[in-house]
């Protein structure tokens, strides 16, 4: 049976390129620095997101982590998005690694409204835990993909520099949202004095994720790195598949978008089934089940049984997201098997 896995971008295979320069790949110690294809995919991710420099870490969580346990002291306050990975979906590493305290607020999409940002950062209080640090999130998982756009950002960024608080930004995505945006990624990476992003999404490399900032940022990011247990050794055999996705795999986003597209249309045309099509921007098709006769789970397990693979993103919803290889051909595929399911 042809599997079809809409999980999540997580589930990408590497391409064959990947495989034979991971074969091939110069190695050294990297915790000695002496790792020179690690080096030099540092050094090609500070280059493209316009940073002056960039830590090579093993998962998206340890560098969104990194980022705030770096930015931050203990009993910081950090404001987060309601609805951001780095406050839902970390397992409390804010409180229990880093030891801050978040304080969430709303936004409009992924988007804060810059009079909620302002009434959020405290003042000055023998009381108050200080504000120290802000955390976005663009592209934005749980808002279905939506990438923030580079204008609100920039007021965010204004008002954090005007109460000198950095921001971090959790750009695990940061790609896609480019790709919807038609922007270079530098554009968007301007609006964040610390940016991560993954390499092993939709970028397609098997291992990895990338942490960028200024160059004193990052070499203290290097010893939290340590820390944190993420400092690797011959690290070049998955580093040289990161700079293949930065080289080869950014400008097939589009395609990713264009498939995710297709299915929403094709999803929110099925009787007892809506998508929303003014959110659905880029690799993620949130569809509600509206039919109170068709159990969400039960579907969810009717489809695997059909070889498509997806997942519950709360009550009545399901989360299709769209990747290297999938294809328009599966998603008819797809949008047929669902068809016949629920029908």
């Amino acid at each position: 049976m042809n599997i079809i896995d809409f999980r999540s971008d997580t589930v990408t295979m590497p391409t064959e390129k990947m495989r034979e320069v991971m074969a091939g790949a110069l190695v050294g110690d990297d915790v000695y620095r002496e790792d020179p294809t690690v080096s030099a995919l540092e050094e090609i991710a500070a280059k493209r997101l316009g940073k002056e420099a960039a830590l090579f870490v093993p998962s998206g969580t340890m560098g969104n982590q990194i980022a705030v346990k770096t930015h931050t002291i203990a009993g910081h306050e950090v404001i987060v998005e309601n609805k951001s990975h780095i406050y839902n979906y970390e397992v409390g590493a804010l409180a229990s690694i880093c030891g801050v305290q978040a304080h969430p607020i709303s936004s409009d999409l992924g988007a804060i409204n810059p009079d909620t940002l302002r009434e959020a950062i405290r003042e000055e209080d023998i009381h108050y835990a200080e504000t120290g640090l802000i955390c976005l999130e663009n592209t934005h998982n749980q808002h279905g993909g939506m990438a923030v756009p580079i204008e609100n950002m920039k007021t965010v960024y204004e008002i954090a520099q005007e109460n000198q608080i950095p921001i971090h930004l959790d750009g695990a995505r940061i790609f896609n949202a480019a790709t919807y945006l038609k922007t270079d990624v530098k554009n968007i990476a301007e609006y964040a004095d610390s940016i991560m992003f993954c390499l092993s999404k939709g970028l397609g490399a098997p291992i990895g994720s990338i942490l960028v900032g200024d160059r004193e940022f990052i070499e203290k990011a290097r010893k939290v790195r340590k820390m944190f247990g993420g400092g690797m050794r011959q690290a070049g055999i998955i580093a040289a598949a990161g700079i293949v996705s930065l080289e080869e795999m950014i400008h097939r986003l589009e395609e990713d978008h264009i498939t995710a597209k297709a299915l929403g249309e094709g999803l929110s045309e099925i009787n007892g089934l809506k998508v929303d099509l003014k959110t659905l921007q880029t690799n993620i098709v949130m569809c509600d089940v509206i039919n109170p006769k068709i159990d969400t789970n039960q579907l969810v397990e009717d489809l695997r049984k059909e070889g498509i693979l997806c997942a519950t993103a709360g009550v009545n919803r399901i989360r299709f997201v769209t990747h290297y290889p999938i294809a328009v051909g599966d998603i008819d595929y797809t949008l047929g098997t669902i068809l016949k399911v629920v029908g």
